[in-house]
């Protein structure tokens, strides 16, 4: 453990000390935070079993000689190790909830939040979600969320990787949804049977191979199964689009996170009525379509997913 600098003796003169060093080391930050001072914040109150939230009077709080080192060995793991701050806490937070995360799923950043929390209005009526599916699931985030904002729904939550699940299952469990959320273990769709469902929402490995090449570093402690989406990035959004209706309701809403690769679905299909969705926080890449335009369209995604 490393031994603490001289001169340092306050919560805030360790948080400003780490964002100065994170900002000479050239961290990335988009995992939660973006900006040094946010990121060594979360991890110094972290080292002190403290909340993220602690009032600035209590920053001025001197600290032992073991909490120092404590703040230091964090701080230094992640110049060092270069993961994001929310695998070394294990903690990060989606539409206002906490959950556990580790290296097995992917850090909880999707503009999503802020659709889940208003239970997808004005997009479809909330008494009209009852059957929800997180496909792609990871954490568990997204249909967690769903299910804590939408206190009448079912939510399964589908991913292909069992030890994403397991994480998944552990949120569940943290939050007390064992009654109306199910994991389900399935590439894309094919572990789901004969459920059907109101809405899907899903934020799939999305990223373009030269893209995911060109990555900082603390995107490749990822998972790269949750990242990785083909040469052009749409392989796992194509079969989305190819086969959501066939487990939609009638009236049911796709809403899928496509980031960066916009742009290349738009080219692939310039005169598509893709619905851009807004968000006040931030965010973009973020698109819905319902059950009937998705039937309509069935033969277009399909000839482009051949292709691949």
């Amino acid at each position: 453990m490393p031994s603490p600098p001289e001169g340092l003796l306050t919560i805030q003169d360790f948080i400003r000390w780490g964002a100065s060093r994170f900002n000479a080391e050239k961290l990335f930050f988009g995992h939660g935070t973006d900006n040094a001072l946010d990121e060594a914040a979360q991890l110094v109150l972290h080292a002190l079993h403290l909340p993220p939230d602690l009032p600035a009077i209590y920053r001025e709080c001197r600290l032992t000689f073991p909490e120092r080192a404590a703040v230091c060995d964090l701080l230094e793991r992640r110049i060092t190790e270069r993961k994001p701050a929310a695998y070394l806490t294990n903690r990060a937070w989606f539409a206002g909830l906490e959950f556990y995360v580790n290296e097995n799923v992917m850090v909880p950043r999707s503009p999503l939040a802020e659709l889940v929390e208003a239970g997808f209005d004005p997009w479809i009526e909330p008494e009209g979600a009852r059957r929800v599916l997180d496909l792609c699931a990871g954490s568990g985030c997204i249909g967690i969320a769903c299910a804590v904002y939408l206190p009448e729904a079912e939510v399964d939550l589908a991913d292909v990787s069992p030890t994403a699940l397991e994480v998944a299952s552990r949120n569940l469990e943290r939050h007390h949804l064992e009654e109306r959320v199910h994991v389900l273990e399935s590439d894309l769709f094919d572990g789901v049977g004969e459920r059907r469902y109101d809405v899907i929402v899903s934020n799939p490995p999305y990223v373009s191979t030269a893209e995911l090449a060109s990555l900082p570093e603390e995107y490749r402690k990822e998972p790269q199964l949750g990242l990785a989406g083909g040469e052009t990035g749409l392989n796992l959004v194509l079969r989305i689009l190819c086969d959501a209706p066939a487990f939609l309701n009638e009236g049911g809403v796709l809403v899928l996170e496509v980031g960066n690769t916009a742009a290349t679905l738009e080219r692939h299909f310039p005169d598509l009525p893709f619905l851009w969705l807004e968000f006040e926080r931030g965010g973009e890449g973020v698109f819905l379509m319902r059950r009937e335009q998705l039937t309509e369209l069935h033969p277009l995604f399909e000839a482009e997913l051949e292709k691949l």
